[in-house]
């Protein structure tokens, strides 16, 4: 979109490609005179611009514009920064810094916005942008948040707020959220339950951290993961568990911990997982807790009396 001054003074608004160095001009979309008609133009050029292109639906409210705020070429003059005088020498232009600010606002609006922002710790908010945008250790943090254009803080910082996350149960709130968002959306009919490995570069084992089955192949200590998420992949529960521990038994403590913490009771629901999950006790803790299931497996592992690829009840 660009804006420019007309002869009248009005900010005409126009829909603009730009290719290998050449600007054409697609639509114009009218001309404003008041900060109302800007923001009407803006929004049907942003709709016009959008047209062939995907859009993430993630309600970042636009930024508000003024009429004020675009420069007017009549005067022949450029509003000045506030503190400079009138007709003092401007100085050479230099890049003092660059960073990805609009990122880091995005991915802060959907965490607000899903409600996350109940979790009162913004060192905490800071910390999961970061892990969003670059998935790397808690001292690198830093860096990214300084490249996001983020105010940075010590590694013992960090370390005493990711203390919090047990202390002021953190995983409570958090889930809570996503519980809502899930149910506001009719979400809960059918729930998606996987399990991944994640291995640690480390020689020796502990009372988590063990040798186990591995997705990679590899020989290192690692944990299992457990995932529950709804149709959308939107989370819901998480478990973590001993890396020797066998996929097949992570499904029901996952299950029932999902149920108790929200108080299902007796909802409808429908658990879908892969092969890895299909086991005669499974199955039964599930029916016996009246859920339905849908279990991926072989045409050769299906129960009796089945004909095709799922096991469904």
């Amino acid at each position: 979109m660009r804006k420019v001054r007309t002869a009248s003074g009005a900010v005409a608004v126009q829909v603009v490609r730009k290719h290998r160095g050449q600007r054409t001009i697609l639509a114009h979309v009218g001309s404003a005179h008041t900060d109302a008609q800007l923001g009407i133009l803006l929004e049907q050029a942003r709709r016009i611009a959008g047209q062939d292109q995907g859009v993430l639906d993630i309600e970042v409210p636009a930024r508000t514009q003024s009429i004020d705020g675009i420069a007017d070429w009549r005067t022949g003059t450029l509003t000045l920064s506030p503190g400079v005088a009138n007709g003092a020498p401007a100085p050479a232009g230099r890049t003092a810094a660059t960073h990805s600010r609009l990122l880091y606002d995005v991915l802060g609006a959907v965490y607000d916005w899903l409600g996350f922002d109940i979790v009162t710790d913004a060192v905490f908010r800071d910390l999961v942008i970061a892990r969003i945008v670059e998935p790397t250790s808690k001292a690198d943090a830093a860096r990214v948040l300084a490249d996001l254009g983020a105010d940075t803080v010590s590694y013992r910082t960090i370390q005493r707020h990711l203390a919090k996350v047990n202390t002021a149960n953190y995983r409570e709130q958090i889930a809570a959220r996503c519980f809502t968002h899930a149910a506001d959306r009719g979400g809960l009919s059918l729930l998606l339950y996987d399990v991944t490995t994640l291995y640690f570069e480390a020689e020796n084992e502990d009372e988590l951290r063990k040798v186990g089955y591995s997705k990679e192949r590899r020989v290192d200590p690692q944990i299992v993961v457990g995932l529950l998420v709804d149709r959308s992949g939107f989370p819901l529960e998480v478990g973590c568990f001993e890396g020797n521990t066998a996929e097949t038994t992570t499904l029901v403590p996952i299950i029932t911990g999902f149920a108790a913490r929200h108080e299902l009771g007796d909802t409808p629901m429908v658990i879908a997982a892969d092969a890895g999950m299909l086991s005669a006790s499974n199955l039964a803790a599930l029916d016996d807790a009246g859920l339905g299931f849908i279990v991926g497996s072989r045409m050769t592992k299906a129960s009796r009396g089945l004909r095709t690829g799922w096991a469904w009840r």
